[in-house]
């Protein structure tokens, strides 16, 4: 591609590279300049103007975005995410239901480096998103690029981007209960807004006692295909009334604990065939904490292990909750 100044008498069917004004208005960067507009320039009294020119085998940047998306996506419905048409070198990817984004980093790594003007930018691993949010933007950076480039950019990264929508349909929520313990009203509808969000139904919500045994038998009657617990007081130990309950009730606990804060005080197990998440303190709030990472990627049927949950401890630090009765800069657990 060449790029630089030309007189406006040779402009015709070369691309503007920034905008003009004009007697009618203006002219905006990147059109592809028709011999009508041409005259205008002149018109306009301008007698030099920056362009563009495609040469052989070079790529326009709208054609180059619209192929390296068909290659990221090849099928958007299975992938349930949405293709825009290109416009200025750009296509965004949204998603097209409820779910967690899943990418192959490594394939979008080899993408990026084939041409600095050839991009894409995700959100990142294991985001939640709802129906419509931007899951991703391909841009193209110039106005064109070379076409081999795009061939070699669209091989390395076929496939790299897709939403995984939830694979449960309901959850239900045991919620226990301590004199002078925070109001459930609260917690329960900070929860209800998380698994909504999903795309789930909170089909079942209990309010027992804080014990082992009105817990287990709560757990164990629960509709829904996921079960929550929310304790009156915090979980503070692998055997405490939450863990333990669960184990009552003939399930079992994997993880106790997360590197992530707020929401350190998490547990993941299972009854049966349904998962089990242990949710801390923090959830009672709206705000981001460790739960959502847990919550999203479980609902979603995406393997989290202990190992997954300690590489949560990166990026882990999360906005302090204004309502934390214990926030970071004063000492306790």
């Amino acid at each position: 591609m060449k790029f630089g100044p030309v007189p406006v008498t040779e402009a015709s069917d070369t691309i503007l590279a920034h905008s003009v004004k004009v007697r009618q208005g203006k002219l905006r960067k990147g059109v592809l300049l028709s011999s009508s507009q041409v005259e205008e320039l002149q018109q306009a009294g301008v007698n030099e103007v920056v362009v563009a020119r495609l040469e052989p085998g070079d790529c326009h940047e709208d054609e180059a975005a619209q192929v390296l998306a068909a290659a990221l996506v090849p099928d958007p419905h299975r992938a349930n995410l949405n293709v825009t048409n290109p416009f200025t070198g750009r296509v965004n990817l949204t998603a097209s239901c409820p779910g967690v984004v899943e990418v192959d980093a490594d394939a979008l790594l080899l993408f990026n480096m084939v041409n600095p003007m050839i991009t894409v930018a995700t959100v990142p691993q294991h985001q939640q998103m709802s129906t419509g949010g931007m899951v991703a933007t391909i841009k193209i950076i110039s106005y064109g690029v070379p076409e081999a480039d795009v061939r070699q950019a669209a091989q390395v990264a076929q496939g790299a981007i897709r939403l995984v929508p939830p694979v449960v349909k309901t959850a239900g929520l045991v919620v226990t209960d301590i004199p002078g313990g925070p109001p459930n009203e609260k917690g329960i509808s900070a929860i209800r807004g998380r698994v909504e969000a999903l795309g789930l139904n909170l089909c079942d919500v209990q309010v027992v006692p804080h014990t082992i045994d009105e817990l287990s038998r709560g757990v164990s009657e629960l509709d829904g295909d996921m079960v929550l617990i929310l304790t009156g007081s915090a979980t503070s130990d692998f055997q405490d009334v939450a863990p333990e309950a669960v184990r009552a009730a003939g399930g079992h606990v994997n993880r106790f604990g997360m590197p992530v804060d707020p929401g350190n005080l998490l547990f993941l197990g299972a009854l049966g065939d349904r998962p089990v998440i242990g949710l801390p303190g923090c959830a009672r709030s709206p705000a981001l904490n460790g739960a959502d990472w847990v919550l999203s990627r479980v609902a979603c049927g995406i393997p989290t292990t202990g190992a997954d949950i300690a590489k949560m401890g990166v990026g882990g630090l999360l906005k302090e909750i204004p309502t934390r009765p214990q926030p970071r800069a004063k000492h306790g657990k």
